[in-house]
């Protein structure tokens, strides 16, 4: 097996969602002056990789801490989506998808972390895949970008309410095109939040 890093890393002044209140991480002890070393993170919940629950944009009382583990552990399904402005339905699919999975899309917007254009030109899901990926029951989607949608973000809200999870700003899923077969664990922390940064992986078959 191979293990492969999903996640940006955590660091001070990470960029956040346009409008977002900045993170920071600074280290408030020193070994050498306190006798020990520590660090203060304060950061939102939507800093970096996180997954968002539905109580990020509709009414639910089921904080990300209410999921069971199960959701966020399972094989993984990767679409290439490269070079697409909007990922939209195709039958072919429908075969591709196999239901209860963990779907990956792979867009190579990524490599814009940390510009300007990465908030305001990512590729977006159509309503009618968002339906595919209800009807095939997937738990979670991941994306190297920062929304499946943009406001009114219609589409965050219909994959909520069908109880599918998002997962956000993951990085590195090239790595996984030439894959057999992976699996995704995402899990966010045991928190009482809407959303959750997370800690993104795969186990890759070798």
């Amino acid at each position: 097996m191979k293990w492969i890093d999903l996640t940006h890393i955590m660091r001070n002044r990470l960029p956040v969602y346009p409008g977002d209140s900045e993170m920071e991480l600074v280290q408030t002890n020193e070994l050498a002056r306190d006798g020990y070393c520590n660090h203060r993170l304060t950061v939102n919940m939507h800093t970096g990789t996180h997954i968002d629950g539905p109580m990020h944009l509709i009414p639910s009382d089921r904080y990300i801490s209410d999921f069971p583990l199960d959701t966020f552990i399972g094989k993984g399904t990767l679409i290439h989506a490269a070079g697409m402005s909007q990922i939209d339905y195709k039958e072919e699919y429908e075969d591709f998808i196999q239901e209860g999975t963990i779907l990956i899309l792979y867009t190579g917007h990524s490599s814009y972390f940390g510009e300007d254009n990465y908030f305001s030109e990512h590729p977006t899901l159509t309503k009618a895949f968002a339906e595919l990926l209800v009807r095939k029951k997937i738990k979670l989607i991941g994306m190297d970008t920062p929304s499946p949608d943009k406001y009114p973000f219609e589409i965050h809200k219909y994959l909520f309410e069908n109880q599918v999870l998002i997962a956000e700003n993951l990085t590195n899923l090239d790595r996984l095109l030439s894959a057999k077969s992976f699996e995704i664990i995402a899990l966010p922390l045991f928190i009482h939040a809407d959303s959750s940064i997370a800690r993104i992986i795969a186990r890759v078959e070798e």
